[in-house]
């Protein structure tokens, strides 16, 4: 599993050069609703297994929660299932409203 920190997933993200890649938002629905990336997918953690079949192997994946161990829980579980392009959000939400979108609401 690759780890990114908040301003270097900013960096990519604002790198028309480099594809995007899919925000895979694994927190629960109201947290998601207080603040999130735009243009992140929400499903929680807990539903992964289940809804892992909506998530393409071919894709790179960004893993996002609140501070950043759901995340590497949910990144590890996708790489056992074969998907080899997973990289979890260092720090999570918060790092990136710290470090990258200071008016993101903070819980």
């Amino acid at each position: 599993m690759q780890h990114v920190t908040a301003p270097e997933l900013a960096a990519w993200l604002n790198d028309a050069a480099r594809p995007r890649p899919k925000l895979l938002d694994v927190r629960e629905q109201w947290e998601y609703d207080t603040c999130h990336i735009d243009g992140s997918t929400l499903i929680a953690m807990h539903t992964i297994p289940a809804r892992i079949e909506e998530l393409d192997e071919d894709d790179e994946i960004v893993c996002i929660c609140h501070h950043g161990a759901r995340s590497m829980q949910v990144a590890a579980f996708l790489e056992r299932h074969g998907f080899d392009k997973v990289t979890n959000l260092t720090g999570g939400i918060h790092a990136w409203a710290m470090q990258v979108d200071g008016t993101m609401p903070k819980y």
